[in-house]
């Protein structure tokens, strides 16, 4: 047990140091490959529990317990009546569970419901930016679709299940082509074929102008600004979107990406052709977002899932429901 007790204590030390390095920036963290071990770690122990723990527990407080019987039985037979043999108090002490278990196997079903949920069905984000404004503001918690563009196993992420194929228009959590540990959220503006050209700030899908129409001013209110607001018919999604007036067409330092050739830039803006297996994003703060313009598109395998919903913003309560 003194063992269990030292391997377990150097077990959650890593762990607590691991997220203390992240945290203030020491290391790169892996939040799911974090998960996955601690499900794997906890069911391990949890297993032990229920088949060899557990029961030697029971056998030492059986045992405790057979010997009082028989205590008592001596005690009759000797003619001593009045003997009061309490065991529940050594049998209670024997049966609780270690604290070493209790931080382990204990934790298992919780953390291994929150792998399930987390892995397969729904994941939780917060917006970091306002490169989706107005339809997602800073603050805003999120819940992202796992299942829909079908599901894939956690950490190496192999696809499992087919799924659907995303479409035009749809809101993408996806990890960030540059660095695949980070999770970006943009909207699916190309799918693989098409050729997508914003020229002049204004979108095509195949040569054929996305519909738009104009909106009333939306007030940014962190920086007390009026932006040009419209809305745009993206295949069946209609949603709004900004433009900066005083931001140029010109896409200005966009870095030597996958497929480049595809991309042909000018100071009206690019035109790129969407390879087989690709996504183009772009935000709908179409003037203030880091998108595929700048670092090209989206592999199939870099795909997270699906946003619909705003389940929290604890500035603006309003905010709560599905959004396009």
């Amino acid at each position: 047990m003194q063992f269990m007790q030292i391997i377990t204590a150097a077990i959650l030390a890593a762990a607590a140091g691991y997220v203390a390095a992240w945290n203030f920036g020491l290391v790169e963290g892996n939040f799911a490959l974090l998960l996955f071990l601690a499900t794997l770690v906890t069911g391990l122990y949890w297993l032990a529990e229920r088949l060899y723990f557990l029961p030697s527990r029971r056998r030492a407080a059986q045992a405790i317990e057979d010997a009082a019987v028989a205590r008592r039985a001596e005690l009759d037979r000797m003619g001593i009546q009045k003997v009061d043999v309490d065991t529940a108090e050594a049998k209670g002490r024997i049966l609780m569970q270690p604290w070493w278990l209790d931080w382990t196997a204990g934790l298992f079903p919780v953390i291994a419901a929150v792998f399930v949920l987390r892995s397969f069905l729904f994941e939780p984000f917060k917006i970091p930016s306002g490169s989706m404004i107005p339809t997602l503001l800073v603050g805003d918690l999120i819940l992202v679709n796992k299942f829909t563009y079908g599901i894939r196993l956690p950490v190496i992420h192999t696809r499992i299940t087919e799924g659907n194929r995303p479409a035009r228009g749809d809101v993408m959590v996806f990890r960030y082509p540059p660095q695949p540990s980070m999770d970006y959220i943009k909207r699916v503006v190309g799918v693989p074929g098409d050729e997508v050209a914003y020229i002049n700030k204004r979108l095509s899908i195949n040569g054929k102008p996305v519909e738009t129409s104009a909106l009333p001013d939306f007030l940014e209110e962190d920086s007390m600004r009026y932006f040009k607001q419209f809305e745009e018919q993206l295949g069946e999604h209609r949603h709004r979107l900004l433009n900066n007036a005083d931001v140029p067409a010109f896409v200005q330092g966009a870095s030597n990406f996958a497929y480049r050739e595809n991309c042909r830039y000018s100071v009206e803006g690019v035109v790129c052709k969407v390879p087989e297996g690709h996504y183009f994003m772009m935000g709908d703060n179409r003037d203030n977002s880091l998108d595929s313009r700048y670092w090209g598109f989206v592999p199939e395998r870099n795909i997270v899932g699906k946003a619909f919903f705003v389940w929290m913003n604890f500035g603006n309560f309003k905010r709560i429901g599905p959004f396009n």
